[in-house]
């Protein structure tokens, strides 16, 4: 168990994790670099996880 949510299960109250990190720890776990996966549209870099810096949550694999 990584963290909790509040008793209705609505929001994440202790250690939440953004959608990006959560992204990146899925591309991790099946062997990709989230940061490799860069592509070009309108003279900009986008990745999967999004342009703001996303990180693997460590925490909550096995």
């Amino acid at each position: 168990m990584h963290g909790a949510s509040d008793e209705i299960g609505l929001r994440a109250e202790d250690k939440p994790v953004h959608v990006r990190d959560l992204h990146a720890t899925i591309l991790h776990l099946m062997g990709f670099d989230h940061e490799q996966f860069t592509y070009r549209h309108a003279g900009l870099d986008f990745r999967l996880t999004g342009v703001e810096g996303a990180r693997v949550v460590k925490e909550i694999l096995a």
